[in-house]
């Protein structure tokens, strides 16, 4: 099936799989279709799922097939207005004012004007989602919302039911055409439910075995594929020991490009001791995988291979 042209958006499910596919992105049928709808209907889509398992790269994707502008607001906390969406060029509206008293100009109404004007105006990720591109609505991406506090979320509201904001000095400033918003977390906090209703849902989970294989086949294409069934097949046993922090598929290609630039062929007790900050990132987790567990978990990867090879 031929791509879709660039800023073309897909007419269907399986047009979607492959402008993903297209840019190396595999999606299972049940992303894409969320993924579709929410550029069919222009509605924001809600992904939420555990650290690493592609929910910001969907958005990067989506940029760059269609040929958007990719706007990124990384949210933390104590996140407000003046950083999200606006904020006024104060030292130069100082220096306009010491100009105008230097020229004793002394009408206010018209002082205040040009202090107050789009030419003073910084605008941040909100404003810039909601400005006009050549290119088309750009790709706005509210990333990890879940580090943020509940008042900046009321505050998205206004965003994300009209793609408006107003800024009491210029007022309403609206959107000609929605952007494609994409809003991710991690869970680590409940977001509320009237954020969420604005939105299509998606649970992003770590993808299965065969799925995680080709993605690894595509953006390490060194890896051995000795080597990348058997990051594959034990990292799927990792994220079933309860560990304190499941690697993602972002951890998974990070260890596999380590392990090809090291020249590796097959995971061994040493090479895994050696690399494991590549994949797990607490140390208790990493200790576990040093100790026995993480080498009855090696030991029954290679006896799989074994049966199935």
């Amino acid at each position: 099936m031929p791509e879709p042209s660039k800023s073309s958006l897909p007419q269907s499910i399986d047009e979607t799989i492959a402008l993903l596919e297209a840019h190396d992105y595999l999606a299972g049928r049940s992303l894409a279709t969320v993924v579709y709808l929410a550029l069919k209907l222009k509605r924001p889509l809600f992904l939420e799922g555990d650290a690493g398992v592609g929910k910001t790269e969907i958005a990067k994707v989506l940029a760059t097939a269609l040929g958007r502008d990719l706007i990124r607001l990384q949210c933390y906390e104590g996140l407000d207005v003046s950083s999200a969406v606006y904020e006024w060029n104060y030292p130069a509206q100082m220096l306009e004012i010491r100009l105008a008293e230097a020229e004793g100009v002394t009408d206010r109404a018209r002082l205040e004007g040009d202090l107050f004007s789009e030419k003073h105006l910084i605008r941040r990720p909100v404003l810039q989602a909601l400005s006009s591109s050549a290119g088309g609505a750009p790709v706005f991406l509210i990333d990890e919302l879940d580090r943020t506090d509940e008042a900046f979320e009321a505050f998205l509201l206004e965003i994300l039911s009209d793609f408006q904001v107003t800024i009491p000095e210029l007022g309403t400033i609206k959107a000609a055409e929605p952007p494609i918003v994409i809003i991710t977390t991690n869970r680590t906090r409940e977001v509320h439910d009237a954020l969420k209703r604005r939105c299509l849902y998606h649970w992003v989970d770590y993808p299965a075995a065969d799925l995680e294989l080709e993605i690894i086949r595509r953006k390490v294409p060194g890896c051995s594929e000795r080597l990348s069934e058997e990051i594959v097949a034990y990292v799927q046993k990792l994220r079933r020991l309860d560990l304190f922090k499941n690697p993602g598929i972002a951890e998974s290609i990070d260890w596999a490009t380590a392990l090809t630039e090291l020249d590796r062929v097959a995971l061994d007790p040493e090479t895994i001791s050696d690399t494991v900050g590549a994949l797990l990132k607490y140390q208790d987790d990493i200790a576990r995988i040093q100790g026995s567990e993480g080498r009855q978990a090696l030991d029954a990867v290679k006896a799989e291979l074994r049966a199935v090879g």
